[in-house]
């Protein structure tokens, strides 16, 4: 029998609980896609070399995940078998990404460095952090849940990209770090300036260890997931049955999830880039496109899984697929179209931030929804896995997009990466009407 939305009542202050950990996530994702490939840029001139160095870290996340929560699912102690790993993989997360901009300050060795240590616990983190949710929530229930933790992801990414970032801008001098604004040094006189701010991601850091102690201090694990024996299913051994199962519905969700989140990371991290070049914003605005989808995330995760919950999750992911694609063609002719129209700088940007806004909205439709129904298919025993195995498709798509777009980039500009996220967006749509499992109405495996 189908439940109502309102059976979610009683597992709201948990949900909110569980969300610290995503809005750590939220706090730094956006702050590292809108500014690494800046640094970068300042030693590199070929944006798809900078695609290429923001996927080596990926490389670790297509590992790292599967592994970190196949070997959360059997671990067994006092404090849960995901919360060990979550209090030493954030902290050490914070310090990393605190450090970036010190970084890149020094060198392109150094700065390529400490992406590398950032990510192998920043990934390490992500699976046992994701997997808390469906460990606790009903699986007719996790839709309207993942809502309210993909809310908070989008607030966090609020506050980095609309508040954080604007201290990018702001000179003044801190203790122990000395200054906060510091012009990037360039041996070509016709670059654009280019600054490295480093109190973003001193604020963001402490955020993140402040919501790694009050998880460790309110969420506590339920006994079942603490005690709970069940046979052990690996990675490889889940792949295999997910490809030579009869009903493919899950492979066809992974297949779909792929190209979706090649489309979206491969605009995503040249966002900022192409605000400051092509649209002309400071280092501290450029952020702000980036915002508008935080903040449609924030506003939409809720709604989204309630929609999905009264007309389907699979009816709903592949609207929202439809519009994405209509979006980004309309951001593929946005620069050529106001400027022939005599739009002022202002007016395009504020249009541009529009289209971003929108493209949120939609965006946070995918992701509340098709992360339960791949949990829908899962059992207790394995349930890590399958959170593993929709990060190892999402990271793929990490590493792939980046020096696909960047390479599109130094082809032909910054318009076709628009093009190219349309295409994939449309072909997920076209995959995901294969799919016949998951809805929220339907017994958990």
């Amino acid at each position: 029998m189908k439940k109502g939305t309102k059976d979610m009542k009683g597992f709201y202050k948990i949900t909110f609980l569980i969300g610290l950990g995503f809005f750590t996530m939220g706090l730094m994702d956006p702050l590292y896609d809108t500014y690494v490939p800046i640094f970068l840029s300042n030693y590199l001139k070929s944006m798809g070399l900078v695609g290429i160095i923001m996927t080596l870290d990926n490389l670790f996340a297509v590992f790292l995940i599967p592994i970190v929560s196949a070997l959360s699912d059997r671990t067994r102690t006092p404090i849960g078998r995901r919360m060990p790993y979550i209090i030493v993989t954030l902290p050490l997360t914070a310090v990393f990404f605190a450090s970036i901009p010190s970084a890149a300050l020094k060198s392109l060795a150094f700065l390529i460095i400490v992406i590398f240590l950032l990510n192998i616990f920043k990934q390490a983190a992500r699976g046992p952090v994701v997997a808390l949710m469906p460990d606790t929530i009903p699986g007719h229930l996790r839709s309207e849940a993942n809502g309210v933790i993909n809310t908070m992801g989008g607030i966090a990414a609020i506050v980095g990209t609309v508040a954080l970032a604007k201290l990018f801008d702001l000179n003044v001098r801190l203790p122990l770090f000395g200054e906060n604004r510091i012009l990037f040094p360039s041996k070509d006189p016709s670059a654009v300036p280019s600054y490295v701010g480093k109190l973003p991601f001193l604020i963001s850091g402490i955020l993140v260890i402040l919501a790694t102690i009050l998880l460790f201090l309110f969420v506590k694990e339920r006994k079942e997931a603490t005690e709970k024996q069940e046979k052990k299913t690996s990675v490889k051994e889940s792949l295999k049955m997910i490809a030579g199962a009869g009903d493919k519905s899950a492979l066809f969700i992974l297949l779909s999830l792929l190209l979706w989140f090649i489309g979206y990371q491969g605009v995503l991290p040249f966002i900022g880039k192409y605000s400051r070049d092509i649209l002309g914003t400071t280092e501290g605005t450029a952020a702000l496109a980036a915002g508008m989808v935080a903040i449609a995330y924030a506003l939409f995760a809720i709604p989204s899984g309630i929609i999905a919950h009264k007309i389907g999750r699979k009816k709903t992911i592949r609207i929202s697929l439809l519009f994405l694609t209509a979006i980004l063609l309309i951001i593929f002719f946005h620069d050529p179209v106001t400027t022939a129209l005599g739009f002022s700088s202002g007016a395009k940007l504020a249009s541009f931030w529009v289209l971003m806004f929108l493209f949120g909205a939609f965006w946070v439709s995918i992701i509340t929804n098709s992360f339960p129904m791949l949990w829908q298919m899962a059992t207790y025993s394995d349930m890590g896995i399958y959170t593993g195995l929709y990060y190892t498709f999402s990271q793929t798509a990490a590493i792939l997009a980046p020096p696909i777009t960047g390479f599109i980039i130094d082809l032909s500009g910054f318009r076709g990466i628009f093009l190219f996220a349309m295409v994939c967006m449309f072909s997920a749509f076209l995959i995901m009407g294969l799919v016949k499992k998951g809805e929220p109405e339907e017994d958990p495996a």
